[in-house]
This record gives C-alpha cells, sequence and structure tokens, in this order.
C-alpha cells in the first residue's frame, strides 16, 4: 500500500501566449478548472501505474472540494482519511505558456488543516510506502513519517514546492526526488557548495544516507542509491503542457517499488510517466495510466 499525506486542489489553468513578468498583466482567452493539489496528483499517478493508494488530507465544505475529489474516487483512490474542514478547498492558479511553461501560485486553504493523526490507526508495515510533499504543515510530514518508520515501512519526500526541509524529516527519509531547482535549494540549506543535479544527488546519497533523484525536464533524470549513479534520458514527447509531469514522476515511481521493481526499474517508470504527462493539457487529466507507461518503457529503455 502508498500512504499520500498530501494537499488536494482545485486547479484553475489558462492558457498564455507567454508568461507574465513582475508587475505585468497577461492575456488569456479562458480557463479551465481541474482537480490537483500535489497529495493528489501524486495519489492518483501511484494509483493510475498499478498500486492501491490511500490518501490522507483535507478539503472544504464548499463545491470545489467535490471536483477535487472526484478523478481520486473514480478511480479508486482509497478517501475515508481525507478530511472535511471549515475552510476553503485548496486552490492553484496556473498560467501555461505557448511553449509548454509554467507559472504556478497555490492558496492552502483547507490543507494548512490537514492532519498526519489519521495514520496513527493504519495498518501500515514493511511492505508500505508514505509519500510526502511540501504543500501542507511540514510539522505534520514529520508526525507521518515516523509513524511509518516506526511501522517499518519507506518515506519518499517530493521536496515540492522547493523549500528547506526540517532536519528532522530529513532523517526519516528513505528517499528524496527533486526537481533542478529544489535540489539547489536543498544544497543550499544544508551549507553545500554543489551546484550541479549530480553533484547534489550524490552527496545526498553518499553523506545523508537517503537515495536521491533529480528530474531534469527534457535531459530525463539522475539518481544516486547506495553509491551507484543512474541516469536517463527522456523520451522523446510532443509537449502540451508540463503540468503534473513530476507529480506523475513521483506517483509512478512510488508505484514502480511497491511492485517490487529496482530503483533502475522505478525510475524507468516514473521517467515514462512524466514524459507522458506533458503530452496532455492538465494536471490530473493528463497522468498516464499503467500500460501507457509500460508500453514507452518498452520502446524507450528495454
Amino acid at each position: 500500500m502508498i500512504v499520500v499525506f498530501g494537499s488536494l486542489n482545485v486547479d484553475l489553468v489558462t492558457p498564455v501566449e507567454r508568461l507574465p513578468g513582475a508587475g505585468e498583466t497577461v492575456i488569456g482567452p479562458s480557463y479551465a478548472l481541474h482537480p490537483g493539489g500535489k497529495g493528489a496528483n501524486q495519489a492518483l499517478a501511484a494509483r493510475r501505474a498499478g498500486a492501491e493508494v490511500r490518501l490522507v488530507g483535507a478539503v472544504g465544505t464548499d463545491a470545489f472540494a467535490d471536483i477535487a475529489l472526484s478523478l481520486l474516487a473514480a478511480e479508486g483512490v482509497d478517501l475515508a482519511e481525507v478530511a472535511r474542514v471549515e475552510a476553503p478547498t485548496g486552490a492553484a492558479f496556473i498560467a501555461v505558456d505557448a511553449d509548454g511553461a509554467n507559472q504556478i501560485v497555490v492558496a492552502a486553504g483547507a490543507n494548512a488543516q490537514a492532519s498526519a493523526a489519521a495514520l496513527a490507526s493504519l495498518p501500515l508495515g514493511e511492505g508500505d510506502i508514505l509519500l510526502l510533499q511540501r504543500e501542507v504543515p511540514e510539522a505534520e510530514c514529520l508526525k507521518a513519517a515516523r509513524r511509518m518508520k516506526q511501522a517499518g515501512g519507506r518515506v519518499i519526500l517530493n521536496l515540492a514546492p522547493a523549500g528547506p526541509p526540517d532536519s528532522a524529516l530529513l532523517e526519516c527519509l528513505d528517499m528524496l526526488v527533486a526537481n533542478e531547482h529544489e535540489a539547489l535549494v536543498l544544497a543550499q540549506s544544508l551549507g553545500w557548495g554543489e551546484r550541479e543535479p549530480d553533484d547534489i544527488a550524490r552527496r545526498c546519497d553518499g553523506e545523508l544516507g537517503i537515495a536521491c533523484i533529480v528530474t531534469l525536464g527534457a535531459e530525463g533524470v539522475v539518481g544516486w542509491h547506495g553509491g551507484v549513479r543512474r541516469r536517463l534520458a527522456a523520451p522523446a514527447v510532443n509537449v502540451v503542457d508540463t503540468v503534473a509531469a513530476g507529480d506523475s514522476f513521483t506517483g509512478a515511481f512510488a508505484a514502480a517499488l511497491a511492485a517490487g521493481y529496482g530503483f533502475s526499474g522505478a525510475l524507468q517508470r516514473g521517467l515514462a510517466a512524466g514524459s507522458l504527462a506533458c503530452t496532455a493539457a492538465g494536471a490530473q487529466p493528463s497522468i498516464p495510466r499503467k500500460d501507457a507507461i509500460e508500453a514507452l518503457v518498452g520502446q524507450s529503455f528495454l
């Protein structure tokens, strides 16, 4: 079982010719409303990649809550531990330019009240994986991580949005997933002089004992685990937008680990999922399914 402790949002996505600069207004023709949030996206990605998934988090009692939960419920993610609280459901405001690049502003809303208390009663064990991100309170992430470690399971942190992680949380991690910017923030927070993703991942693995994966966008991914380096190029795809590419990678990577794949096999499946997510618009609507992931793995890596 994969337990995701994280955020649930609605995403308001607007296509624009170019992303705005500071103080600038750019007009888009329309917008689309999709379910999103890093926790929800990664839960859905793991589920579509074949894993049994339970999501722990919070939504409001507003109409956006039903939208935020809709695809998760339809796909069979266990939502019994998603609380309804007296706060607006979280929302993300996303602009996507003609090249597929994006800018995102997230309003936490109910996510600020997400509680790890639900994990205390869950029947966790050695085969389970806890997947964390940084859109819910870090103190609650730490409680969730400690609960999973006590049960003998593994803990994965996706260091997104970027920020310096609590040292106590780092001590609970088995694996860390970051993009290039997030990896640089990690290095700076630890007082490291390294600036290259490869060097940061190697030091994280070697000194902290945390397997580290850095996604490199169109350049693929680099990962270090147990002193061994893995570097994979990204499959060539037609990019529509990059929203949820990182979440698709992380969820599919965790699902592959839960299915018994080793580090390299999990990287292949994560990278295939992240690449496929770039070929469709929106967050959760773009998250690929297991058959498509396995097909791309077969074409690109085997």
